[in-house]
């Protein structure tokens, strides 16, 4: 019996959604949200356990196969455990992945494994305290870096970092972290400065792929890799004695023809592309009389069949996001 299919107008399979369970975080990042944060939503605006499964159950059978679980920070829901353990359990889901920004995942990690969780991405955007406090606006490096060890311990892999590439603030660690990835034979990702924020959005800021590939390459013969058919926009490189780098360039050379992802944000609304503010109310359907899922089905296939064939982030004249990264989902 053949998977189900969902394919946007550009013929695009779409098969990973990425959920974010709560729109706080233990940090503040500059990239991500204002100094004094952004004003929480309210407890009855965020969807319940229940109605997110509700939402991964039915677009499971559309044809998505991979899960990503986000936030905000999601280990500071109260409950993920139980959550991510009833995730695992879903039939026909083929991958289940986390990010998280590592605060808390010393204490976790093991118990994240228990529960179902095979791999997680941690955001980590330098290896130095003063520029850590600086980025996300509250101490925690060794936290961090203590995280990450207890993931690897806990077997959730592969264990990849996320660092955004930053020009003036980052951009002297690029070796470093190449350094940090072969001593913890992990995947380090540099991913090009967006403006997710247009608030924070800085052109200058931009370190393109292609000047991260050439400081990576002054050093290391670096050996293109295909990631196990999970790395998505990621191109990865083999370093020698171990680990690996990977750049994703969604500035510089958009992804887009190969975009595979929907996005369901913490409140419930479904969107089929980062940088647009065009979603599917689902909280609405989620909590109306109804109680089949023939109308959760239709706003799916809506957002899908509204999929954009690539983003504007680039064009300041054209529609962009309005919400924080927080708020969107990471």
């Amino acid at each position: 019996m053949t998977s189900p299919r969902l394919e946007d107008r550009f013929l695009r399979r779409i098969n990973y959604l990425r959920v974010s369970v709560t729109d706080r975080c233990n940090l503040r990042c500059t990239y991500c949200m204002p100094a004094g944060g952004v004003a929480p939503l309210g407890h009855g605006e965020v969807l319940s356990y229940e109605e997110i499964l509700r939402v991964a159950r039915v677009a499971l059978s559309l044809g998505i196969e991979k899960i990503r679980i986000t936030g905000g920070e999601p280990l500071v829901r109260r409950g993920i455990l139980g959550f991510l353990e009833r995730v695992a359990a879903l039939p026909g889901l083929k991958d289940l992945s986390l990010t998280t920004n590592g605060i808390l995942l010393k204490e976790m990690a093991g118990a994240l494994r228990r529960a179902g969780l095979r791999r997680v991405n941690v955001s980590l955007d330098t290896l130095r305290p003063e520029v850590f406090e600086r980025v996300a606006r509250r101490p925690g490096l060794e936290r961090v870096l203590a995280g990450i060890d207890a993931a690897r311990d806990a077997g959730l892999s592969p264990l990849k970092i996320n660092v955004v590439a930053m020009r003036g603030v980052n951009d002297d660690e690029v070796l470093d972290f190449a350094e940090f990835a072969r001593a913890r034979d992990c995947e380090v990702r540099f991913i090009e400065f967006m403006p997710a924020r247009r608030d924070a959005w800085d052109s200058g800021s931009l370190l393109p792929a292609a000047e991260i590939l050439s400081v990576l390459s002054s050093r290391y013969a670096l050996v293109p890799t295909e990631a196990e058919g999970i790395s998505g926009p990621c191109r990865t490189y083999l370093l020698p004695g171990g680990g690996r780098v990977g750049v994703i360039s969604p500035m510089s050379d958009h992804f887009c023809g190969t975009c595979n992802r929907l996005r369901l944000t913490a409140e419930g609304k479904l969107r089929s592309c980062l940088f647009s503010d065009r979603q599917v109310d689902l909280r609405r359907i989620l909590r109306s009389s109804a109680e089949d899922d023939r109308a959760l089905e239709a706003c799916i296939r809506e957002a899908v069949h509204h999929k954009p064939e690539r983003h504007a982030a680039s064009d300041p004249s054209a529609e962009q996001c309005g919400l924080s990264m927080s708020r969107v989902g990471g």
